[in-house]
């Protein structure tokens, strides 16, 4: 609930803030004025009491306040909540295709700590603050009304906050229906490619979509190639490969169920003969392959994050490294790479910095075709003291492999 308890910060802080990002950190805070519950939203000042925003707290949490506005005297009412749910989808509309999309992409969407997927028409909903708990419900009827003006009627709505984060908020994990029980397997079509998605077991919200023009640009680049996906989970760039005319596809990941789930869509898509999936450990599959002379015409890498947290980047920076050589190794002269990192903290610079050396050790030539991020549906927000912005994990490197001559 919104209360006048009034939070200063100490001389010299709130950079982030400041820069326009919506986090205030514990060790940021001076006093606090007043009383509260976790949860509440409270008005934040700067150490000389100049008016810095309205944001909700928890002593749970390092991430001490998150910024709902800017404005001090800004109710956090449902008109309020309106405006940013309604911007947020009238932005998907301008920037991607909505068929299925992410539809509210937290902080990035000024609603910190609360990301929504729609899936043609069912909605999954991911809440990782306390204080986004009590409005949560409310900002999933408005999103429904928004795309009700826009003639799309919501089938069901499925609650994902089940990722360890809420933990650090002292919330429990939660995977359940908001409103009425429906059929949880939705099928969707992305980039001509018909997918089931399960948003009960799938990973994070059922399915990856922040990928989805990175594996529309590899379509160009797969027509009439052999193509190995790595970590391909639901078959993703595989499946891309295959629909634009990939001569042999193989795609392999470490879950049974992804495999399984992956195969299915193969079929689906009329795929099965050239479209191909392996259970395997890419670690230990990817010497085995080279071992044995195999090589490709595209090597696409997509590991999960190697990192979730800035301590353990520099192992992180090892096993980017060793993924990147055993791909580069199988990769035919004049092949192509495709290799990426979904972790915030292996920033851009530092990725490329790791696929350098990867080629050096693997005496390989690198000639970038380009360089991609998210899908806008997952706006960057430009804001970090750091010069890191808070939204901006994903980077996907292209590259044409030449054998040193």
């Amino acid at each position: 609930m919104q209360n006048h308890t009034i939070v200063t910060l100490k001389k010299g802080e709130g950079r982030t803030i400041k820069a326009g990002g919506m986090w205030i950190f514990d060790n940021e805070i001076d006093t606090i004025t007043g009383s509260f519950h976790n949860g509440d939203v409270v008005t934040v000042h700067d150490f000389d009491g100049y008016p810095m925003g309205r944001g909700f707290i928890n002593q749970n949490s390092k991430i001490r306040i998150r910024l709902m506005t800017r404005k001090t005297e800004q109710e956090i009412d449902r008109d309020f909540l309106r405006m940013r749910v309604k911007n947020a989808w009238e932005y998907r509309k301008t920037t991607v295709d909505t068929s299925s999309c992410r539809v509210i992409f937290g902080e990035a969407d000024f609603l910190p700590g609360l990301v929504v997927d729609k899936y043609e028409d069912v909605l999954v909903v991911e809440c990782l603050a306390l204080g986004m708990e009590q409005f949560k419900e409310t900002i999933v009827e408005l999103l429904k009304e928004v795309l009700a003006e826009d003639g799309i009627h919501v089938r069901g709505v499925y609650e994902r906050s089940d990722a360890s984060e809420r933990k650090k908020e002292g919330l429990p994990k939660v995977k359940d229906f908001i409103g009425e029980p429906f059929d949880t397997n939705v099928e969707i079509v992305e980039n001509g490619v018909h997918y089931m998605v399960d948003v009960v077991n799938g990973q994070k919200t059922g399915f990856f979509l922040d990928q989805k023009y990175n594996r529309l640009a590899m379509q160009r680049i797969c027509k009439g190639k052999r193509v190995l996906d790595c970590f391909t989970h639901m078959g993703t760039f595989a499946l891309n490969a295959g629909i634009a005319g990939a001569l042999d596809v193989t795609g392999l990941d470490i879950s049974e169920y992804a495999v399984s789930q992956a195969t299915e869509n193969a079929r689906r898509n009329g795929l099965e003969d050239t479209v191909h999936f392996r259970c395997a450990n890419v670690l230990d599959e990817l010497p085995r392959l080279a071992a044995v002379g195999e090589k490709y015409d595209v090597v696409i890498l997509d590991p999960p994050a190697f990192t979730k947290s800035r301590e353990a980047t520099k192992n992180a920076i090892k096993g980017y490294r060793e993924i990147n050589m055993k791909g580069l190794k199988l990769v035919k002269d004049g092949g192509y790479l495709a290799t990426c990192s979904c972790s915030h903290f292996m920033t851009q610079e530092l990725l490329a910095k790791t696929v350098k050396e990867a080629a050096k050790a693997t005496h390989k030539q690198l000639r970038q075709v380009e360089f991609r991020t998210q899908a806008p549906d997952h706006p960057i927000l430009w804001a970090n003291s750091a010069n890191v912005p808070e939204s901006y994990y994903l980077k996907f490197f292209v590259f044409q492999v030449v054998d040193e001559k």
